[in-house]
């Protein structure tokens, strides 16, 4: 199928939603045990549990007999079973038994959609693809979250806005000068910069010129199985060992009108020093980040749905207007391929 048979609407939809055949966070570690849990992410219901041995399982959150949630059902291990009738799907989405009948056609029959799963860093990543792409591409981080020489500790938070807003303020270095010139490690640096974009293998750096390690300087995106953002914050040696402080960080759409966001804090360090500043980290700075992200939030929040209709985009903005510009491409590529596939299937 030719570009221009994909409508403006279908890919501004695609964008909106959420980009697919890519890895997406959807869970800290600690927040799934073996109770069923149903969660929502890129507007789909998905049910997620875990087996005695901590194996992750992700299905479709619907039986496949009456369209109830799964998620409300009890957990045999490698199969969840519907609360409403019994009915036991397993973690490849196939049913294996329907107890209120005998020698039932449905049993056997892969009815329910499987997504695949890893559990990496302290958090739960699936695999969103389409019918186009149904092999998952590697999941690789950036050495700042990847390295072993890094520690790093995880914080996620649910806010209220479409996912590309959230995007958007982390390609935004400037916003830091001022939104967050109250921060402990904000505060300083100039008001006023010229910026610049750096191309890289995995996508893009967006900087400013003539400072470094100062403020929030610079962001660099990237796509490597799934969607990331880097930044480094400097720090004073009161705030423990360890040289620059990284965030990589992750948004992942619930819908169009909710997104969650990851971040992992990140210092090369090892050994006793890790454990120390892990410490550090916990009784005396997270809170101090938790509060920079509220203030992120709440601006967020509360611009309104259309926003980006009135948007006065200056040369500051260069960043985050060449990221729009790729994942747009991306998904103008992605319903290409998957009207080409369609059409040959």
């Amino acid at each position: 199928m030719a570009d221009n048979d994909i409508s403006p609407d279908e890919i501004e939809s695609r964008f909106e939603t959420g980009l697919l055949n890519l890895w997406y966070p959807v869970l800290p570690s600690w927040a799934l045990s073996n109770q069923p849990l149903g969660i929502t992410r890129l507007s789909q219901n998905i049910a997620l549990w875990r087996e005695k041995d901590g194996t992750v399982h992700a299905i479709e959150d619907r039986c496949p007999h009456r369209g109830a949630r799964l998620s409300l059902g009890w957990n045999l291990g490698d199969r969840l079973a519907c609360w409403y009738h019994g009915i036991e799907v397993n973690g490849e989405g196939k049913v294996e038994s329907v107890p209120a009948i005998e020698n039932c056609s449905m049993e056997g029959q892969h009815t329910t959609r499987a997504y695949r799963v890893k559990e990496v860093h302290d958090a739960i990543f699936l695999y969103f693809g389409d019918d186009a792409h149904a092999e998952s591409p590697e999941l690789e981080f950036p050495e700042q979250l990847a390295g072993e020489e890094f520690g790093h500790q995880l914080c996620t938070a649910t806010w209220k806005c479409n996912y590309r807003y959230a995007v958007d303020n982390v390609m935004d270095p400037m916003h830091g000068a001022y939104l967050h010139s109250q921060s402990h490690s904000m505060a300083f640096g100039d008001k006023t910069a010229k910026m610049r974009v750096r191309d890289t293998n995995a996508g893009l750096i967006f900087e400013k010129v003539g400072q470094r390690d100062v403020n929030f300087d610079w962001v660099e995106i990237g796509f490597s199985g799934g969607m990331w953002m880097l930044l480094s914050i400097p720090y004073r040696k009161n705030a423990g060992p360890g040289g620059s402080f990284y965030i990589v960080g992750y948004v992942t759409p619930i819908d169009e009108e909710h997104c969650q966001v990851y971040f992992w804090r990140t210092r090369k360090i090892e050994g006793w020093q890790r454990d120390v500043w892990k410490f550090m980290y916990k009784t005396q700075l997270e809170g101090l980040h938790w509060d920079v992200l509220e203030q992120d939030r709440v601006v967020l929040e509360d611009m309104s749905s259309n926003a980006r209709d009135f948007e006065g985009l200056n040369a500051h903005d260069v960043g985050l207007t060449r990221v729009r510009r790729l994942m747009t491409g991306m998904a103008k590529e992605q319903l290409t391929e998957l009207a080409a596939h369609q059409a040959t299937a």
